[in-house]
């Protein structure tokens, strides 16, 4: 495989340097093999390029730890030997988060797995960063009959790591919170190789700010995330279900509004537009809203029939909960990307958040706007986690650059994909940032974000650069993320 995007020189990981590495970690390998396979993700650019035989980055070295001390250990040599060290776990991210782009040592967590504490009257667990999401909810259901209630997509395919390095948010988020809402406490390595603990001590405690959330979506780039105590719920004991059609999406984003504005907090409160509604549900003309609750049977009671009188107050109508049962069905179901991909069409999703003042103007812009770029064949939204001050919108696009504007560069040239793909990007990000919401809800900066990561913060980007700047002075801990400066050159942003 040739490697595209990284710079030309590659930070080295020497012969002394490497023996150094092997004597404080039982495992490393420096095999062709290990080394471009830990230079991908689930970027769809990165699979993209895969799938041409080009990786978006190399690593020098996959250093494999299993346990906090050899994490130390080998970001203690990292920093020594001023070599780049790219945290990754299940390598599930969507924007080039665990791409090594300078090369040096790729840090694969996924050693460090299992559950190392459980106290189940404070409703409290410690959990292992390599810990991948599916073997967690299975030991807390099996063994304490517990549950987190953080289900991503990638559920199977991530780890708890990975969830609080990108402030993850699971499916349902609505009633149980995102990541930075579960976490109570961290264990984290920082780019000198000290082991530091944060938070953990009490509930709602007071003890100056909250290091819990300087961590929390640093995406490596801080310090690295070895094991985290969280707060779990017990299992749920009962559920209910029910669909809505609306005439608008606007409509329905009212409803959902409004369901939260009356205190009700139903687990899964997802909205499609109609495009989205026809292609997955056959429902054309219609703008479907899929409701789940779980947990306590009086609460879910009470709080379904929130959501039926909001949901007919804001003009919508009953339909099959069947529809709920399909969603449920292919909710986790990933393979539709890695077939357009292969069929040379340009496809990814965007993720935003705001305020449900602005979330309207968002939708209409960012859709007119993806849906103008020559060469899209596709572009929708839905609406998948929704709080009391705002939601998530979810944009989905597809296009075909050969029918459109290549840049000069023919369908398979520089020019093509390539430009067509930043294109679509600029006009969500445009219109996001116009109306003033977030650039990314629950799939982080990484590389794709990162070129927005500025205007995105205003002045307080510099207050992230000299945070970096005193915690990893050599700059050493995933350089080139969050469009952060890097001690190894410019970064690549396609």
């Amino acid at each position: 495989m040739a490697v595209r995007w990284s710079p030309a020189d590659q930070a080295p990981v020497d012969d002394t340097a490497l023996a150094a590495l092997q004597g404080v970690c039982a495992r490393v390998d420096a095999a062709e093999e290990d080394c471009l396979a830990a230079g991908i993700d689930w970027w769809p650019l990165s699979a993209a390029r895969a799938l041409g035989g080009e990786v978006p980055g190399r690593a020098g070295v996959v250093a494999r730890p299993a346990s906090t001390a050899e994490v130390s250990g080998v970001i203690e040599v990292c920093d020594r030997w001023r070599i780049p060290v790219t945290a990754s776990g299940g390598r599930s991210g969507v924007c080039g988060g665990a791409v090594p782009v300078f090369g040096g040592v790729a840090l694969d967590l996924t050693g460090l797995a299992g559950i190392a504490e459980v106290d189940e009257r404070s409703l409290l667990i410690e959990v292992r960063a390599g810990t991948f999401g599916d073997d967690l909810e299975a030991a807390l259901r099996d063994g304490p009959g517990l549950t987190l209630g953080h289900w991503p997509q990638s559920v199977s395919l991530s780890t708890v790591g990975g969830w609080v390095a990108c402030r993850s948010a699971g499916q349902y988020s609505t009633r149980y919170g995102k990541i930075e809402d579960m976490v109570v406490g961290l264990e984290v390595v920082l780019a000198d190789g000290r082991v530091v603990t944060t938070g953990g001590r009490g509930p709602r405690a007071a003890s100056g700010p909250d290091l819990n959330q300087l961590f929390v979506g640093s995406e490596g780039t801080l310090g690295v995330i070895t094991a985290a105590r969280l707060r779990a719920r017990p299992a749920p004991a009962h559920e209910q279900r029910a669909a809505y059609g609306f005439a608008t999406f606007d409509q329905g984003l009212d409803a959902c509004r409004r369901i939260l504005r009356r205190g009700a907090t139903p687990a899964v409160l997802r909205l499609y537009d109609d495009a989205e509604s026809a292609r997955s549900f056959e429902r054309p003309g219609t703008h479907l809203l899929l409701v789940l609750d779980e947990g306590d049977p009086g609460l879910v009671a009470a709080g379904m029939d929130v959501v039926a009188e909001e949901a007919a107050g804001a003009g919508g109508h009953a339909d099959d909960v069947e529809l709920v049962a399909r969603w449920l069905g292919h909710r986790n179901d990933t393979s539709v990307l890695a077939t357009v991909v292969r069929q040379g069409v340009v496809a990814d999703t965007i993720e935003i958040a705001a305020a449900w003042s602005a979330l309207p103007a968002i939708y209409a812009d960012a859709v007119a706007g993806l849906r103008a770029v020559p060469g899209t064949v596709a572009a929708s939204a839905h609406q998948s986690h929704a709080y009391g001050d705002g939601a998530c919108l979810y944009f989905t696009f597809a296009g075909l650059p050969a029918i459109g504007d290549d840049g000069g560069g023919g369908a398979g040239g520089a020019g093509g994909p390539d430009r067509y793909y930043r294109q679509a990007w600029d006009a969500v990000m445009a219109a996001t940032l116009a109306h003033g919401g977030a650039i990314s809800h629950h799939h982080g900066i990484g590389l794709n974000r990162a070129g927005y990561l500025r205007e995105a913060l205003g002045p307080a980007f510099d207050v992230l650069v000299s945070v970096k700047q005193a915690l990893d002075p050599n700059g050493i801990l995933n350089p080139g993320k969050l469009g952060l400066p890097s001690a190894f050159g410019v970064t690549p942003w396609p």
